[in-house]
């Protein structure tokens, strides 16, 4: 495969410094907790379903705490004493909350020993299930393995899952290996998961546990008549960060969208929200074999692509140490990057090399998630079409593994289907025709190619200076990154944050720890 020659001694500098820059955040944060938490708690004890107006039980539940002041000792806690003293399942108490039946924050108190006894053996079932549906995949994957990279990547939202199901085993059977719904228009900002399967959206499809579960069993069935395993994408972004890992890891999805700085950077939600919330989703996704994928390719549709390369390396430096803190293997950290550099720059396709084999490179044993031109996609579908397929090109020479393939309707979720068809051709056709190409090529020393990446690299590491020295907080709010500046204080959600009691107990949180620090006690990694 190409090689660059990339300086080790800068590459070990950058991890330290990201590494500690990670590290001082979620010291930060440990006496925190959040509304979304909690409410991915009550889920994993089996609180599901809602009320007669459609308000989702978790909420009505969290919400409940909330208000009688409560809330800082943790959900499980005040569910798992209310179960005992109302002689109710986790559910029936939510519903007696919902109906005013009961103040669960003034029952007598059951003991400390029986409570958290109780409080864990409510989650239990969660956890078991989360374990048999990786279980499955790993079965799934041996008996339908998927033999060629990259995977091929495309978008099915008409808004309609009923839709989407049909357009998901249509591109399936076209050539793609991994089919993503993306959510309606604004999900992200909403602070509850919708419930049941659902028939309008706009610019994507809901997610819901319902509408996961649906995809699940289509392409389920698609895969077995293909003879190999397509993957199952969906979004754990934004305010309900950990409540949709939760949903995705019980209904079996492979990758979930889960970046660390996404929400806070693009849709202006509170930091230490995001960054508690992230924390606490991505080790959901760890447990349930989930890959992450992160979302360092936003960044360069929103600044110059040509000057963002330390930018997009150093946060992802920063996602891969958040993440394996969160207890993700490498093999789960799908780190995002784009082919965006303006063609109108000479040798423009020597540097869409440099940086997607030093992503490549730096990264070796993480499933890297490339994404196709759009910021200079024009009217003209010939040059739409080049652009294409120098991507294509790229991404097989650099041995990237998520390819996600570009489109001429690009703008519609739905593409058009001869196009989403010609372009899953074309992207097929260039990972047979340059499979070994690679392989057979050197990088000159001290050419181009190595001059970029020694640059971006070096350019990275005095950037995560910057930001060690700042603090990651203090960065954000002076617009380090896509040229986005937040404040600590401000943002959507920010009311949702708490701070921990010293009697706070989180008994999913303990135990995911104990069986990801234990990986005897988990399936393998994941298999191809």
């Amino acid at each position: 495969m190409l090689r660059l020659s990339i300086d080790t001694k800068t590459v070990d500098r950058c991890h330290e410094i990201a590494e500690n820059i990670t590290s001082r955040v979620m010291e930060e944060l440990s006496s925190l907790s959040t509304v979304a938490i909690e409410r991915t708690v009550a889920r994993f004890a089996g609180v599901d379903g809602v009320t007669p107006d459609g308000v989702p039980l978790p909420n009505v539940l969290v919400d409940h705490l909330a208000e009688k002041g409560k809330i800082h000792d943790g959900v499980a806690v005040h569910l798992a004493n209310a179960c005992l003293a109302l002689g109710k399942t986790p559910v029936q108490v939510s519903r007696m909350i919902a109906g005013g039946e009961t103040d669960i924050s003034t029952l007598e108190w059951q003991g400390t020993e029986e409570v958290t006894r109780k409080a864990r053996e409510m989650c239990r079932d969660s956890l078991d299930k989360i374990r048999a549906r990786r279980a499955e995949r790993e079965a799934l994957l041996e008996e339908l393995p998927v033999t060629q990279t990259p995977w091929l990547y495309v978008i099915c939202a008409t808004g309609n899952i009923h839709e989407d199901a049909v357009q998901g085993k249509m591109a399936a059977a076209q050539g793609a290996d991994v089919i993503a719904v993306i959510r309606s228009t604004g999900q992200s900002l909403l602070d509850f998961v919708p419930h049941g399967l659902t028939t309008e959206g706009f610019g994507g499809t809901y997610a819901t546990q319902a509408n996961f579960r649906l995809m699940r069993e289509a392409l389920d069935e698609k895969s077995r008549k293909l003879g190999r395993y397509v993957r199952l994408v969906n979004y754990c972004s934004g305010l309900c960060m950990p409540e949709i890992a939760y949903i995705g890891a019980v209904e079996r999805l492979d990758m979930m969208l889960n970046d660390a700085m996404y929400g806070i950077l693009f849709r202006d939600i509170n930091m230490e929200r995001t960054f508690a919330d992230q924390n606490f989703s991505r080790m959901i996704n760890a447990y349930a074999g989930i890959i992450i994928n992160t979302g360092e390719d936003n960044y360069l549709t929103t600044v110059d692509a040509f000057n963002a390369g330390p930018s997009v390396l150093a946060s992802q430096f920063m996602n891969y140490h958040f993440a394996k803190k969160a207890g993700l293997r490498d093999e789960q950290i799908g780190l995002g990057h784009a082919f965006e550099i303006d063609p109108a720059i000479e040798d423009s396709l020597s540097y869409e090399l440099a940086m997607a084999l030093l992503v490549r490179q730096l990264f070796p044993d993480c499933p890297v998630k490339y994404m196709p031109p759009t910021v200079h996609k024009k009217g003209d579908i010939f040059s739409a079409h080049v652009l294409d397929s120098n991507f294509n090109l790229v991404s097989v020479l650099t041995g990237q593994t998520i390819h996600l393939v570009g489109m001429l309707t690009e703008a519609i979720h739905t593409p058009l289907v001869q196009d989403r068809y010609l372009s899953i051709k074309s992207a097929a056709y260039m990972r047979r025709a340059a499979q070994n190409l690679g392989h057979n090529l050197e990088i000159k020393r001290g050419g181009l190619l190595d001059t970029r990446a020694a640059s971006i690299l070096d350019d990275t590491l005095k950037l995560l200076r910057e930001v060690n020295e700042k603090g990651l907080f203090a960065a954000i709010t002076e617009g380090v990154f896509a040229g986005v500046k937040r404040l600590r204080t401000g943002g959507k959600g920010r009311e949702g944050v708490f701070k921990k009691s010293r009697w706070y107990f989180n008994p999913v949180e303990e135990d995911l720890r104990a069986g990801l620090s234990d990986r005897s006690q988990a399936p393998g990694p994941i298999q191809d």
